[in-house]
């Protein structure tokens, strides 16, 4: 059965994919790795994912982090790559949460960040330096340094600011249940 997207989903992705460029050139903390950051980037995809689910978040990841890396210069697309499986991740990871029903346990809260916290070891530690040297020849041990930094930023950013940002919508919502007819 083929499921269609809304005309809400496809704007969400485009806007989503605006705010990813806007967070990634604007809203990053550098570490001590060289093109290695703190990126706020995906605790926002985070959140897209919870509320579009996985394909919406993979198609925002690919396409803002393709916008992003064409404002600094030319696209590194084992990132990109990297990004919409990201999301993808994401969206698999929070398919059972009910947000919008006001609803965000502290059961939710560790699966959600066990899986991302894996997601990222395997998309950042392994999947995008090994692309990077396969695509860019660029230097194994350079690459997978930022990858396994990647994966450990990415991880405490999301598990933080991602947490929060999903708490903070379903805490918008109103919960089932709770209201009465008079």
């Amino acid at each position: 059965m083929k499921k269609e997207f809304s005309v809400k989903t496809i704007v969400a992705i485009g806007i989503g994919s605006a705010v990813f460029v806007i967070l990634g050139r604007f809203a990053i903390i550098p570490t001590f790795v060289p093109n290695t950051n703190i990126e706020t980037t995906y605790p926002f995809l985070a959140l897209m994912a919870a509320l579009f689910g996985p394909v919406p978040a993979a198609l925002i990841g690919f396409i803002g982090h393709t916008l992003k890396d064409l404002t600094y210069g030319s696209p590194w697309w084992s990132w990109i790559i990297c990004s919409a499986i990201v999301g993808a991740i994401y969206g698999w990871a929070t398919r059972n949460l009910h947000l919008e029903q006001g609803e965000f346990t502290t059961k939710e809260m560790i699966h959600f960040n066990v899986v991302q916290v894996i997601g990222h070891a395997v998309v950042w530690g392994l999947i995008a330096p090994t692309l990077d040297v396969l695509i860019y020849s660029e230097a194994a041990s350079r690459v997978y340094t930022q990858g396994l930094v990647s994966a450990t930023v990415n991880s405490i950013a999301v598990g933080v600011i991602g947490t929060l940002l999903m708490k903070a919508y379903a805490s918008t919502r109103t919960k089932k249940g709770s209201l009465t007819k008079d």
